[in-house]
Formats: C-alpha cells, structure tokens, sequence
C-alpha cells in the first residue's frame, strides 16, 4: 500500500475517533444541560413565590403566620415563562388536587430511535430532582420542587446532535481533504527519489535530484547521491579490474599457445616423422606388415592431435579483429563453422550498419561474444538454423548489439543461471566493456542478445 494512502487513512482514522469523541461529548453536554435548566427553573420559581409571599404577609397581617400561604393564582402564565421546557415544577406543601406546573416540552425535538433512548440513560444516568425554599427566612412558606423530565432531555440530546452532526462531518471532511492534499504535496518529491534509485537501478548512477525543503527528504537524497556516486566508482574499478583481468588471461592464453606451438607441435611433429620413417624402413625391409600398420595408426593419431592443436592455438592466439577487423573475423568465423561439415545446421549472418572502424576492446568483446555462442549452440543444442545478427546503433546512444538465435530447444533460465566458464567468461568481456548480457527464450530455442557501447 502507497504511503500516501496509508498516512491519508490514519489521519481518517483520528478524524474519525475525533469526531465519535465530540459526538459523546455533545450527548453528555445535551444530556446534563437539562439538570442545570432544573436548577434554574426551580430557582426562578422559588424568587418569584417569595415575591408573593411577602407581598401576602403585608397585605394580610392580621392572618396567622403559620397558615399564610401564597396566594393560589400564583399558576399563571408569568409563573409558566419561568419553567424551562421539559422541567415540572410543584409547590409543597401542595393544595388539594394541585398538579405540577410543567413547561411547554412539545416540540423540544425530533422523537430519538429506540436504542438511544435506552442507551443514554443507561450509560449517563438519571435527572435529580432540584428544591428550593420559597423565603430562606421563613420556613413556614414552603418550597419549590423542580423535576426534569427524562424523555425531554433524551428528546434534547438528539436534537442537538442533528444540529451539530453536520457542521461536524463538513468540518471532518474538510480537514481530511486539506491534511490528505498537504500530505500528498509533501510526499511528491519521494517520485523524484524512486525515480533516481530506477535510474542507478539501470546503471546512470549519476542521478541530479532537485533541493527538497523538508530535511528529511533533503537527507535520504544527499544519502541516494552519495550511494550512486559510491556504485559509479565501484563499477569503474570492478570494470578497471575485469579489464586487466582479461588482459592477463589474453596474455596468458598468447604464452601457453606459444607454448604449446613450440614444445607440443615440435614433439607431435617429430612424432610424424619417426612414425613415416618406420613405415618406409618396414616396407623397404619387407618386415613383418603389422609394424607398418602399427606405424600408420601412430601417423593418424598424431595428425588427429595436430588437427586438433592448430584449432586450440586459433582459440588461444591472439584474436583475428586485431588483424582483419571486425567483420572480415566474423565472416571467418561464421565460413570456419560453416566447413567443418555438411551437416551442421544452417548459419546466417547478418551484418547492418558502419563496422569498419569497430576496433580495440569492443570488437574483441563482440568476436568472443559470436564465437562462444556459436560454440553452445553448435555443440549442445540440436539446432537446424541459428543466426548471427551484429547492428551498430549510431546516434546519442552510439552502441553495438550481438544476437544469436538458435531453434536447438534449451531452458532460458537455466542456461542463464549457469556458471560455466564460456558464458562467465563472455559475462566478464561484456561487463568490463560498460554492457549488458540476456538470455531470453527464442521461437524453439535461446536467443542471447549483448550490448556494447562504443563511445566508451
């Protein structure tokens, strides 16, 4: 999951808790907010009774104090403007057949569904009762007793969620889109960062990236910069090193062909002719026929090793792009092959673009890359047709491509992930030249395609 998604839905996450938080909140404020409009009706009942008490006891002073009461019409529509909807409010002692006097709670709020109304109470409690005397001074007057009513304040919680709920979800939803596009803006430079590791991924270590402001970015792409220059100095120095690593083994190869031109060819010649000189003594002598024979099977043996010599020392000297070139070595190559029996498979060659001043290391690299996969064709696959396709791509990306293809069957993978000493050591030319290496299946057979820059 992008980190972008992930950050956007944590922060939707704590929105929302935040949101369910001021939700319980506003029920709880809603809920309670009924007790103090109890204590407040009961309290403002309470100064209006004792207003009438005391007018009533000056009114009335020959009247017996512990009987004086407020007058009864104290039920009026002034007393009623006092209550607070939802709230009922008796005086006691009370008269006979007196009711509370209750204020307007009919349209307080939208009917609640059935499982807020049981869970509110439940959870938050129910309402106390609120008494006020009716004169501190005078006991005898009696007091004020308001009680709330627990469907209105159930009735009052919910309509005040309705009203807050929506100016909440706006708000909820407007601060996770604000948070989501600031958090979006400020992971958009790590594109630039993956797009850098994809660069040094494909080999141009070299990736400028631009000036982050947030110094966490500032340092994974000083940290990216200075990993790519550490590869691009490692990869010149494995190449620096391959390079003289093959020019030692050239070497080695030029010595040990020498070698075995000098001591091995001399000894298998010397070979060849004691063996004519016995075959000629026996027939001269009219010996016995068998020494003769025996004499003509070293002769044969010694050719087949002779044979065999002069195509080890062709492998071993000195490459033929050093003397005819780069595509003269590869016609001779591809005619060499071609000799060698009638029934080898088919080759075709296909040379396009400029190959004349294709020399040094390059055409080295790409004479060996031809010759060991004919070789693995020829000599491990059953192929009927391979061809030899050599393009040299002009322009910016000045590069030479090497592709044999072959219908011989074999496993791609397989192949690429062999350790073999002719393909390590084509591996090691083309990555010493600055190339890359495939193996790839082909239609009925491999295909392996190397690339060699030349502006290198």
């Amino acid at each position: 999951m992008r980190l972008v998604l992930q950050l956007v839905a944590r922060l939707l996450l704590i929105v929302a808790l935040c949101l369910g938080a001021a939700t319980v909140w506003a029920t709880f404020d809603a809920y309670r907010s009924v007790d103090r409009a109890t204590a407040a009706s009961a309290q403002r009942v309470a100064q209006a009774l004792q207003a009438l008490y005391w007018r009533e006891l000056l009114l009335r002073s020959s009247r017996a104090r512990e009987h004086l009461l407020p007058v009864p019409d104290w039920r009026t529509l002034e007393t009623m403007k006092l209550i607070s909807p939802g709230v009922c409010v008796e005086f006691q002692p009370a008269a006979a057949f007196e009711k509370p006097l209750c204020g307007q709670s009919e349209g307080l709020g939208k009917l609640p569904p059935r499982w807020f109304a049981a869970i509110v109470p439940t959870f938050l409690g129910s309402h106390a009762e609120a008494i006020r005397p009716v004169s501190p001074r005078a006991a005898s007057a009696g007091t004020v007793v308001a009680t709330p009513d627990g469907a209105a304040a159930v009735s009052l919680a919910w309509e005040y969620i309705l009203n807050v709920i929506d100016v909440a979800l706006l708000m909820a939803a407007a601060i996770a889109l604000l948070a989501s596009l600031a958090i979006a803006h400020a992971l958009a430079p790590a594109r630039a960062i993956v797009t850098a590791l994809q660069r040094m991924a494909r080999g141009q270590y070299r990736s400028k990236l631009p000036r982050f402001r947030s110094m966490e970015l500032a340092m994974i792409g000083s940290a990216v910069g200075e990993l790519g220059g550490r590869l691009e100095e490692a990869t010149e120095q494995r190449a620096a090193l391959t390079r003289r690593l093959i020019e030692i083994r050239d070497d080695e190869r030029r010595a040990l062909a020498r070698e075995l031109h000098d001591e091995f060819g001399q000894n298998l010649s010397a070979i060849l002719a004691f063996a004519n000189m016995i075959e000629t003594a026996s027939t001269k002598n009219n010996k016995a026929d068998g020494i003769a024979q025996d004499a003509r099977m070293i002769s044969q043996a010694t050719h087949h090793l002779m044979v065999s010599l002069r195509d080890a020392l062709k492998r071993l000297r000195n490459p033929l792009p050093e003397e005819l070139g780069l595509e003269a070595s590869l016609v001779n190559l591809v005619d060499s092959w071609r000799a060698q029996s009638a029934a080898r498979p088919t080759i075709q060659l296909d040379l396009r673009g400029d190959l004349t001043d294709i020399s040094g290391p390059a055409a080295t690299t790409a004479y060996r890359v031809a010759q060991e996969c004919l070789t693995n064709a020829l000599r491990h696959g059953a192929a009927r047709e391979i061809s030899l396709r050599i393009e040299r791509r002009a322009g910016d990306d000045d590069a030479l491509l090497i592709r044999v293809e072959d219908d011989g069957g074999g496993d791609a993978e397989r192949v690429a992930q062999s350790t073999g000493f002719g393909l390590t050591g084509i591996r090691e030319r083309v990555t010493a030249a600055g190339g890359s290496l495939s193996i790839l299946p082909a239609r009925g057979g491999l295909s392996v395609a190397a690339t060699i820059p030349l502006a290198a």
